[in-house]
Parts: C-alpha cells; structure tokens; sequence
C-alpha cells in the first residue's frame, strides 16, 4: 500500500513538473509572439529564479539586479527565436542569466567565479523520470546535431545553448545577419526532420 501511495505521490510530481514546464514553455512562445501579458507573468514565475543565478554568479544585489534588467530586456527581444524542442524556456532563460552575468563578470574582472559556481546556478533538479526522458531526448537531439556541416552545428549551440545573439554570431564569423538567419533557420528545418525520425 505506501509503494502504491509513493509511486502515485512521484507521479503527481513529475506531472506537476512537467505542467509547470509546459506552462513557461508556452508564456515564452506567447511572448515570442509579442504577448505583452505573457511576458509579464512569464517574468513574475521566473524573475525569483533567475535573480538568484545572478546574485550567485556576481555576488552583489545591485549589480544582479541591474543584468536581471538586462535578462528580461535580451528576452523580449529573442523570445520569437525560442524552440521548445531544443531547450526548456528555464533552461533557455537560465542560459542567458548566465551569459549576461559572465559578460558583466568579464567586464569588472576584480570578480572571480569558478566553473562549479556557474554550472549550480540554475538548479531545475527533474525527477528521475524526467532526467531520463530529458537524457535520451539530449541523446537524439546530439546525434541530429552531429548530421548538420560544423558551422551550423555550432552556430545552432551558441545560438540556442550558449545564449548568443543572432547580431554577436553574425558578427563573429564575419558573415551578413540574414546569411546566418539562413543557416539557422536551415538547421533547425533539418533537425526537426531528424527528431521526428
């Protein structure tokens, strides 16, 4: 009887869990599409978490509330550019607390943060469950990455994993922004077909 209790008690976790994701998946995709009140309560659900990634990576309140500004600024502006099939939006918006706070860490280098500080900052902590969904889904999505030519491979994993902005790609590789709008756009067309395999 306590398994059955225990096991439908994991259960009711992990739907919540996935509920809540599903639910900032979408508020992210809403804002994407310029949903004003979507953007709003995507911020009051998430703005907690991500003032901690940036009190903890910059260690000074002031200094993460102003790249927290900075986070909600950068999401509004990229949200359209969102896919729920490659990332969480916690894990998206995760990844640009962290970027926005290693920018500001590089320009006030008197700070110093370790590798282990930046990788605790987001703590999504799935259950069992979900990890092992989220590790085959991680699995499948690195071999349809594997499949795109290098430059795309990596333009589609600083784009969409490392937080990097089209313009900041676009002027790295030295190439026009709508050439590596196209590549994107290419990629993310041919690994759809490859997920859907």
């Amino acid at each position: 009887m306590r398994s059955n209790l225990a096991s439908g008690s994991e259960r009711s976790i992990g739907e919540s869990e996935n509920r809540r994701r599903e639910e900032l998946n979408q508020l992210l995709l809403d804002a994407g599409a310029g949903d004003q009140g979507a953007f709003s309560t995507l911020y009051r659900r998430t703005s907690a978490k991500l003032f901690g990634v940036c009190v903890t990576m910059l260690r000074d309140r002031g200094e993460a509330e102003e790249v927290l500004q900075e986070v909600y600024v950068t999401v509004w502006h990229r949200a359209a550019t969102f896919d729920p099939t490659l990332a969480s939006a916690i894990t998206w918006l995760g990844a640009i607390a962290r970027n926005r706070a290693i920018d500001r860490l590089r320009r006030h280098r008197e700070v110093h943060v370790d590798e282990s500080t930046m990788e605790e900052a987001v703590d999504e902590r799935p259950s069992p469950a979900t990890a092992a969904e989220n590790s085959e889904e991680r699995r499948r999505l690195e071999h349809c990455l594997e499949i795109l030519p290098a430059t795309q491979r990596s333009v589609v994993r600083e784009a969409f994993f490392a937080g990097a902005t089209y313009a900041e790609l676009a002027e790295r590789l030295r190439v026009p922004l709508g050439t590596l709008k196209s590549w994107i756009r290419r990629s993310l067309l041919q690994l759809k077909a490859c997920l859907e395999r």
